[in-house]
């Protein structure tokens, strides 16, 4: 499930809206390591088993990128007779991420006007440094004049920022840090995972949902609470989620204190429950059933699919809707994953994510800290 930043797969649909508009008003359903300690040894030599408070509330999210997206071209009417993208001549294109111009940096969308104006009347070409596929590049623009809006411009749809809904996933109080979502935040329109400069996550509270459908995924609305404070900073956006600093367990919870994880090789096919939120903030129990489990060894995405199996939840959902994503997983009293995509044409069935990465990307602990493929408890 993505911001319906989707990621196109056949049969497939990210069940996680994001919204880029602004964050007053309903939202609809839409990460490198964090410092933590080392895992302590015991004087026996095992190490303790590994503990995090599962979540399932809804959140409000609210990122600004590292730079100024570039989204789109457009085309700037600069005689009765002509027209011309100077964005699109210089070569840049969507998905690229603007750095600097001239020098400066793009920390604010509303330098960029400002720059280009300046540029423009003094008759002079633009330095931007970009970055694409993870490098820097550096283009040169000369702003071009609009006739009609009487304005310089670079021919180019830009903005910075993010916001939408979706579902803590875990909070580990030992190491203060949280994981949510379960899957990366891209661009919605050029699906471009956001390179993250900023960001906090607040409370948010499900005002309704709209069912899935065979073909038509569901969503849930919600929107952020103006009373709300900021639970969290959001300091990463990777395949397995965000990922950040939180100092408390946030309300609502339905763990007090933290429960085990499973590891990936932990987890087997059978009866499992997630924890979201349907109404309101309050976060509920529901029945699924994990029916195919990959054996993975390094980190994946698509970990395990799941089947919703709970009549409450499907006769108010539908199955697994948009804003889901995040939701945990617990499986024998041990928090094993979370909820992640929706299949479009079978919307009672999607896919999670084991734990173990997202824990992994949120720096409460390493990969080669798994529990050996063979241990069993006695």
């Amino acid at each position: 499930m993505k911001p319906n930043l989707r990621k196109l797969m056949p049969g497939l649909l990210f069940a996680f809206f994001l919204s880029l508009s602004g964050i007053t008003g309903t939202h609809q359903s839409f990460a490198a390591p964090l410092n933590s300690e080392p895992a302590k040894v015991s004087a026996h030599g095992i190490k303790p088993e590994l503990k995090v408070i599962p979540g399932g509330q809804t959140i409000g999210v609210k990122v600004k990128s590292a730079g100024v997206l570039v989204v789109g071209h457009h085309l700037i009417e600069v005689s009765e007779k002509s027209k011309l993208s100077p964005g699109e001549i210089s070569g840049l294109v969507p998905g690229d991420l603007m750095i600097s111009i001239d020098g400066e940096k793009l920390d604010e969308l509303s330098k960029v006007a400002k720059l280009v104006d300046r540029a423009g009347k003094a008759n002079n070409s633009l330095t931007i440094v970009f970055k694409r596929a993870g490098k820097e590049h550096t283009a040169k623009l000369k702003p071009a004049y609009d006739i009609n809006d009487k304005v310089w411009r670079l021919g180019l749809y830009i903005r910075d920022s993010a916001a939408g809904v979706g579902t803590l996933t875990f909070y580990a109080p030992k190491q203060g840090v949280y994981g949510a979502l379960g899957h990366v935040i891209t661009d919605m329109n050029t699906g471009t995972p956001i390179v993250v400069g900023s960001g906090h996550i607040v409370q948010s509270s499900v005002t309704s949902i709209s069912k899935s459908q065979d073909g038509d995924p569901g969503e849930k609305r919600a929107h952020f609470l103006k009373e709300s404070q900021v639970l969290g900073n959001v300091e990463s956006n990777t395949d397995f989620g965000i990922f950040g600093k939180m100092s408390r367990n946030p309300e609502h919870s339905l763990y007090k204190e933290p429960i085990p994880v499973a590891m990936s090789n932990q987890v087997k096919e059978g009866p499992a429950e997630i924890l979201t939120v349907v109404d309101g903030q309050q976060v509920e129990r529901f029945k699924v059933e994990i029916i195919h489990v990959a054996h993975q060894q390094t980190p994946a995405t698509k970990g395990m699919v799941i089947r919703i199996t709970d009549p409450r939840l499907i006769d108010k959902t539908g199955g697994i809707v948009q804003g889901m994503s995040g939701s945990p997983i617990v499986q024998n009293g041990r928090l094993i994953g979370a909820v992640t995509h929706v299949f479009v044409n079978d919307p009672k069935s999607g896919y999670g994510c084991f734990i173990e990465w997202m824990l992994k990307d949120s720096g409460v602990t390493l990969q080669e800290n798994r529990y050996p493929i063979n241990l069993k408890a006695v």
